[in-house]
């Protein structure tokens, strides 16, 4: 490398298929931007899961006057801005390289968490401001994209469903350490200093910012043509994987934010009892989350994920039947079952990316950017599935006063995202049920 790309941390040759290469160096450079990135992604996940947990300071009692719609509203504008903001964040990855924009990425999410921390000690703040600062944190959103995206280029096909969800996993574990902050928090100063949360973020984003910048490495050979982009988006595997990502990730994202609103309203738990069990679903889907990516390695992406959306239909029926008969236990076990099975799906769902693109383009190196443009596009359009998910709620609690007509349009997508996954990459298509490919 010439003087300037080292100073930049720039590598400008990266063959992980030869395993000549792989054994020398390239598994410990690989892994080393791996935990790091992990690192980063999680601290970005627990911004944008942020106002899952400051919502449940939001009472009465503590001088705020939100309704449930309001509080539903206030997650799903954070869950829009982190969706829409990943197709721009993985396309980031390929302008300016992974290292530089995870410094980025990381430092500019100090301005929501310093917002949050002003706005949210004034109960007479306005709402538009707390849906403006709300919709700033949804720049956590956007971390997993670019984090993906990089990551994807430094392993080998073999090795990428548990990177992957590697990768994924630990950065969805960032919404179950902001929720036990927030327990923490509630459980050392009371509900009357939400803004102890926030703050609490501050040295560990600049802690990963510092990290990447002398640690972490750019990809040469991961900058994508914008032609690719545009390529994919005519390619019906983009949009069908795009669906699948909303099924299993949307509802991962979904249920994290909406799961303490649920428990208020349909059980009346207090915030702190709400706070006590909402960590539990986001912690077993994003410990999951590898172990799909690993399944999907061994048994094919696509068997894995019909069985995931099998299982999560069979658990939203246990929530149906745990809410008509008003059992707190059974409707905590229900939805812990719906997370594990979440994290499941999206790692196997991951993994089928690489490994389609793998099999179906014409040369190694155009399935590599194929497979990087549509991580991209499906995690920003598998984020909206979050949107989707506290939105139904929110209807669901204005028409019915509780959550049964929600779910019961969940249980019905589900489905169908199983019958669309056999039909195309198990029925008829070898290339998905490989376990060498998917």
């Amino acid at each position: 490398m010439e003087e300037a790309d080292v100073a930049q941390r720039w590598i400008a040759e990266w063959e992980p298929e030869d395993p000549g290469f792989w054994a020398r160096e390239g598994r410990r450079t690989a892994r080393r931007n791996l935990f790091l990135s992990v690192f980063a992604e999680h601290i970005g996940f627990g911004v944008w899961s942020l106002w899952s947990v400051l919502v449940l300071f939001m009472t009465a009692e503590n001088g705020f006057a939100l309704t449930p719609d309001d509080k539903f509203l206030l997650v799903s504008v954070v869950s829009l801005v982190g969706a829409a903001l990943r197709l721009p964040y993985g396309f980031a990855v390929t302008r300016f390289g992974g290292r530089n924009w995870t410094v980025f990425s990381a430092l500019v999410l100090l301005v929501p968490t310093g917002l949050a921390a002003v706005l949210v000690r004034n109960p007479d703040t306005p709402f538009w401001a707390l849906l403006v600062c709300a919709a700033v944190a949804g720049l956590g959103g956007g971390n997993f994209a670019s984090s993906m995206v990089n990551i994807n280029r430094f392993f080998p096909e073999r090795e990428k469903g548990w990177a992957l969800g590697l990768n994924a996993g630990g950065g969805n574990l960032g919404v179950a350490t902001v929720q036990l902050a927030g327990l923490a928090v509630m459980g050392a100063a009371g509900v009357a200093h939400p803004e102890i949360l926030p703050l609490l973020f501050v040295p560990a984003l600049l802690l990963a910012a510092l990290l990447a910048y002398r640690r972490m490495d750019n990809l040469a050979a991961a900058r994508t043509q914008r032609g690719v982009h545009r390529a994919v988006l005519r390619d019906r595997h983009c949009w069908i994987l795009s669906v699948l990502y909303v099924g299993s990730f949307g509802s991962f994202i979904g249920y994290s934010f909406a799961f303490g609103l649920v428990l208020q309203n349909d059980f009346g738990r207090t915030p702190a009892q709400a706070a006590a069990l909402t960590f539990l679903g986001p912690l077993l889907g994003s410990l999951a989350r590898p172990v799909g990516g690993r399944l999907a390695d061994r048994w094919g992406g696509a068997r894995v994920t019909v069985g995931a959306f099998l299982g999560m239909g069979l658990g939203t029926l246990g929530a149906l039947g745990a809410s008509a008969a008003g059992s707190l236990p059974l409707f905590v076990a229900a939805f812990a079952a719906l997370f594990v099975l979440t994290g499941l799906g999206n790692g196997s769902t991951y993994k089928m990316i690489p490994g389609i693109y793998a099999a179906t383009s014409a040369s190694r190196e155009e399935g590599r950017r194929r497979a990087g443009a549509v991580i991209g596009i499906s995690g920003a359009v598998g984020a909206l599935g979050g949107v989707g998910v506290n939105l139904a709620f929110r209807q669901s609690y204005q028409a019915t006063g509780d959550g049964v007509p929600a779910l019961s349009a969940f249980l019905a997508f589900y489905a169908l995202c199983a019958t669309v996954t056999w039909a195309v990459y198990l029925r008829r298509s070898p290339v998905a049920a490989d376990p060498v490919w998917a």
